[in-house]
């Protein structure tokens, strides 16, 4: 039987993926921008099935995120492992910039962080030579520009692992493939043979993405640009193409001597939207003239690959539509059907995640359901500037809400609530995208009455919130309401493609469709879909103080 690699192989919510082999076996992380924990980290044997085995980041290892536009917080971490030792270098957004975290298990514990007060910049990665010497590289403007005046582009350092600072003088690399690109950036360098080579992203992470190569038989240069660059893109497919933005490749190398390399990409969703954001992706690399080819033969994104015949095929518990992918906890029913998620265990399994850290617990374990607090804090509150070097912590920027990536087009999620709204205060089911572009489906009181509506967020706004000049304005419209009788009710999303459909019910067999909603409405493709789709419960006093409750007797899930 011929095993094939199903792309994406981590879909959803899942971008910037870095890769590391150890052995027999392939660790991977990604991106989690605000959501906490943070950097989901997952195993395979075969590069096609993945299972989730930990986050990286938590509040126990001293990890502190703020929920704010969905596009902060920690992103482009690089994994690699060095005698014994696994190490994540990464940048979080909402803290002191750029750290390195280590661990001996993969599955935990890791370190709390190693803040790096000598390395600017963003998209940090480190490279272990085979003289055990380490360096360090990154992002900024060190790049001639030509006028007299840098732009941005690629340096390395020596770096002292063992006290974490840097051994030598930061030299600039390379300014990238294309003169005056825009967004040199994710650096990796891999010594193969005679030759460095240098792997970066360029473009942004747009419509424009790519990854383009260099190489050097000095690890600090001077690098020169293959003149087949780049060596991943899908930019001249235009807008139509059903993958869009790849790039961001971190290469690995299998136990046979074969290469692969992982990078992000985003579906296109009803051919209009990016709503699932940037997912995790995997391409065959061959070597031709001592410069790699990426997808060989065809040089796109293919669906689909042959799986190596050299690994071992290791199908985990619950895999996940078109990709392998699978995450600890829920797994399908021998009917078919996804079990609910009662929280018999008094416990959140892997698949869910809070949007910032929580400072204080929310939540309440009530054997079986769960209870979440209405906070006076709301999901879609006024947006802030990024900082990049933000020092204070708050104690309020997180929700009442636990999330869960959406991971297709077509899927379903519902949950079983009993609440009783009082003032200004609503709970129920979201769906949030960033930048404050979200969907509740709700129970709220009004002029005395309690309703179950649906109601859209969305935002306007000309920059994104980590560039200078930043503001935005928030709107609020209320697409559909009836009066709701009781505190009971079963509230449910479908999900197809960009339609879609949110009813309600006293049980699950009384169900009612309420309304009706474009998906397209809150794709904020102006920030480039850097996340993607998260669902889940949530309840809100909405700017008041309340000690009022929302009871979740069971969730649920299920990719169709």
């Amino acid at each position: 039987m011929q095993h094939i690699l199903k792309n994406p192989i981590i879909p959803g919510f899942y971008p910037d993926p870095s890769i590391c082999r150890v052995g027999e076996d392939f660790y991977l992380v990604c991106s989690s921008f605000e959501l906490c924990p943070g950097i989901p980290l997952f195993h395979s044997k075969d590069l096609a099935n993945w299972e989730q085995l930990c986050y990286v980041m938590t509040p126990e290892n001293g990890f502190h995120v703020e929920k704010n536009s969905g596009v902060g917080g920690v992103m482009a971490p690089t994994i690699r492992y060095r005698k014994g030792t696994f190490y994540i270098i990464n940048c979080n957004f909402s803290d002191r910039g750029n750290f390195i975290v280590t661990a001996t298990d993969p599955a935990g514990p890791w370190s709390e962080p190693h803040w790096l007060t000598d390395v600017p910049g963003i998209d940090a990665s480190i490279f272990f030579d085979q003289d055990d010497k380490c360096y360090i590289m990154g992002t900024g403007n060190v790049w001639p520009d030509g006028k007299g005046g840098m732009r941005q582009g690629i340096w390395a350092a020596e770096y002292d692992i063992d006290h974490f600072r840097l051994a030598g003088e930061p030299a600039a690399l390379w300014g990238g493939a294309m003169a005056g690109v825009a967004s040199p950036e994710a650096p990796h360098i891999y010594h193969i043979g005679d030759w460095y080579y240098l792997l970066i992203a360029e473009g942004g992470t747009e419509q424009y993405h790519s990854a383009t190569i260099a190489r050097s038989q000095s690890v600090l240069g001077p690098y020169e640009g293959f003149r087949g660059n780049p060596v991943l893109t899908v930019r001249h497919m235009g807008h139509k193409a059903l993958i869009q933005n790849a790039g961001h490749a971190d290469l690995v190398e299998l136990p046979d001597g074969s290469w692969y390399a992982v990078f992000l990409a985003s579906r296109l969703i009803g051919s209009v939207s990016k709503n699932l954001g940037r997912e995790t992706y995997i391409v065959p690399v061959e070597w031709e003239e001592e410069w790699p080819l990426f997808s060989p033969q065809t040089g796109k994104v293919e669906w689909e690959y042959p799986a190596p015949a050299s690994l071992p095929w290791t199908e985990y518990g619950s895999a996940a539509g078109s990709g392998n992918a699978s995450e600890k906890g829920i797994a399908p029913g021998q009917d078919g059907r996804p079990k609910k998620d009662a929280f018999a265990d008094g416990d959140l399994d892997l698949a869910w995640s809070f949007w910032g850290k929580p400072v204080r617990p929310f939540w309440e374990f009530t054997h079986p359901g769960i209870a979440l607090s209405c906070l006076p804090q709301a999901l879609a509150e006024p947006i802030q500037p990024m900082s990049m070097d933000a020092q204070e912590h708050s104690d309020k920027n997180y929700a009442s809400f636990l999330a869960r990536r959406r991971r297709q087009p077509h899927c379903r999620f519902g949950a079983k609530m009993c609440f009783t709204p009082e003032g200004k205060e609503s709970a129920g089911i979201a769906i949030v995208q960033a930048m404050n572009h979200q969907l509740h489906l709700e129970l709220a009181r009004e002029d005395g009455r309690t309703f179950v509506q649906l109601v859209l967020f969305t935002s306007d706004f000309e920059v994104p919130p980590y560039l200078p000049g930043f503001c935005s304005v928030t709107n609020r419209r209320i697409l559909a309401s009836k009066p709701w009788e009781g505190s009971e009710i079963v509230l449910e999303m479908e999900l197809d493609q960009n339609s879609y459909r949110f009813s309600c019910g006293m049980d699950e067999e009384h169900m009612e469709l309420l309304c009706e909603a474009d998906g397209a409405l809150i794709n904020p493709e102006k920030v480039g879909c850097m996340t993607g789709e998260v669902m889940g419960i949530f309840a809100t006093a909405n700017g008041s103080e309340s000690s009022n409750r929302a009871h979740f007797a069971w969730t649920q899930y299920q990719d169709l």
